[in-house]
């Protein structure tokens, strides 16, 4: 079974797709993750758009628009980044902004469409493909709410979903290289930059052709292969320093556990002792005597008489 080695998604996303000449490749991959039909009017300029890796040093984005006015932003993700849930939030709602014009009506307001693929593990799932939507529930008749006949024609749209924006969290690593259809032919070139000679994605069939890195003039080549070396060396310093941060905490946590531990002991000793003491005294001398002298209550001296 023969396979291609392919120029990875990102780098095609900054060298090549911006191209209208190519904008077959990045239709035919939103056209299979959106299930719809997706046809590209323009690239989009964002500040986020930069070639430099070390300009953005984890992102990649590429902001498009397509032919209903929707714009789909799909970003790249090689590190981890706790907090990257509300970094997709903060950039839908940036793009919202910046298209809507002074004084223009809510109802103007652009859909936008959030695709995120991520070569490091998010939040707490075995999915490698999570939708993200928003839907309003009725609290007592559990009711979902639904636009009404006059925002249907003021929104074009059936459902609200459809006014707000959506996300798309692609998980590459949790894939386990089977694809079972066209999506998942498209996530095993994310994972694996190799395309399979059956498969019949949309788009996959001019990536073939056009993201071949032998194809690459000698100056790109040699550029995309330093850009490979920065991101296998920006993972290592990740993973280097996880594991000296782990082991670090592991030292840390031993020598306080012991500290803390030798600590316990000494208290708990001493508390003891001051109840051998009380339980000795308690034969002839009063409680109250007792618990000046020992610092114990008067309950617990009581309840040493009992044992």
């Amino acid at each position: 079974m023969s396979k291609r080695r392919l120029i990875s998604f990102d780098w095609a996303m900054k060298k090549l797709l911006r191209s209208k000449a190519n904008f077959e490749i990045l239709e035919g991959f939103l056209s299979e993750l959106l299930k719809e039909g997706i046809n590209i009017l323009e690239i989009l300029e964002s500040e986020s758009n930069k070639i430099d890796r070390s300009d953005k040093f984890n992102r990649v984005d590429l902001k498009v628009k397509n032919d209903v006015g929707e714009i789909i932003i799909i970003e790249v993700q090689y590190e981890h980044e706790f907090d990257y849930l509300q970094r997709i939030l903060y950039g839908t709602s940036k793009v919202i902004i910046e298209h809507l014009k002074e004084k223009e009506p809510y109802a103007d307001i652009v859909k936008v469409i959030s695709v995120n693929i991520l070569y490091f593990d998010l939040g707490h799932g075995d999915d490698y493909i999570y939708h993200g939507t928003t839907s309003f529930k009725g609290l007592h008749n559990n009711d979902k709410l639904q636009l009404s006949d006059k925002q249907q024609h003021l929104y074009q749209q059936q459902q609200i979903h459809q006014i707000f924006p959506e996300y798309y969290l692609i998980k590459v690593n949790n894939f386990n290289d089977k694809a079972k259809d066209t999506l998942d032919e498209w996530v095993y070139f994310l994972k694996n930059e190799e395309i399979k000679e059956e498969f019949k994605a949309q788009g996959l069939t001019q990536a073939k052709r056009k993201l071949d890195i032998l194809k690459l003039p000698e100056s790109e080549r040699a550029a995309y292969e330093r850009y490979q070396d920065d991101l296998h060396y920006q993972a290592s310093m990740v993973e280097s320093s996880y594991t000296i941060g782990t082991i670090d905490g592991k030292k840390e946590g031993i020598e306080q556990g012991i500290e803390q531990g030798i600590e316990q002991g000494i208290d708990q000793g001493i508390e003891q002792s001051k109840k051998e003491i009380a339980r000795k005294m308690l034969k002839t001398i009063d409680v109250l005597v007792i618990s000046s002298m020992t610092g114990l209550t008067e309950t617990e001296i009581l309840a040493l008489k009992e044992e």
